[in-house]
């Protein structure tokens, strides 16, 4: 027979509340926000003087457009579209998005050149279980250098991260809508 001071392997103490969603097949996400809309602006755009909030056009014509191109609507009236400013220079975009991942809202800023090329991508807040790799600098450097005229989809030229399947092709999703929007809508010649 074990005694009190026996270590006792295998045995888990899981509170109550935790249990839960456990017994009824859930997982739990855990909710890590990494950065503000207003801390990746100037992580993406250091040398800017100021952020100017852009009005989302979205002229009939011009959503037609998008989505022929893209094979599906998009509702760009959710997004946030900075212009990044140095002095009277404009620098570039960021436009922040939120996609669901495979059950949670990830949020995630785009920062893109005048002439719609993406800079970088920045996840702000990422809240699913599994496949917080998407946060990883190699990973989002996929996009960067691309426009709109790429693939830009998970397979393709951009790489899966196993157990991050939605993550991977949603956020990739929505980078490629920001793009075709901004070449679009704002892009500069």
């Amino acid at each position: 027979m074990p005694s009190i001071t026996d270590p006792v392997p295998h045995v888990c103490w899981v509170p109550m509340a935790a249990a839960v969603p456990m017994m009824l097949g859930m997982s739990c996400a855990m909710a890590t926000e990494y950065l503000t809309a207003e801390q990746a602006q100037h992580l993406m755009f250091a040398e800017a003087t100021t952020f100017t909030p852009q009005a989302v056009a979205a002229s009939a014509p011009l959503m037609q457009q998008i989505a022929a191109r893209l094979g599906a609507p998009i509702h760009p009236a959710r997004w946030a579209i900075v212009a990044a400013m140095a002095g009277d220079r404009l620098l570039g975009y960021v436009v922040t998005d939120g996609v669901v991942g495979k059950f949670e809202l990830i949020q995630y800023a785009v920062a893109l050149t005048p002439h719609g090329e993406i800079l970088d991508v920045e996840i702000l807040s990422y809240r699913e279980a599994h496949g917080g790799e998407v946060r990883t600098r190699a990973w989002r450097q996929q996009f960067v250098g691309k426009t709109a005229d790429a693939a830009l989809s998970v397979g393709n030229d951009i790489a899966n991260i196993s157990g991050a399947t939605l993550s991977c092709t949603h956020l990739t999703d929505g980078v490629r809508r920001i793009a075709t929007y901004v070449q679009l809508a704002l892009a500069r010649p």
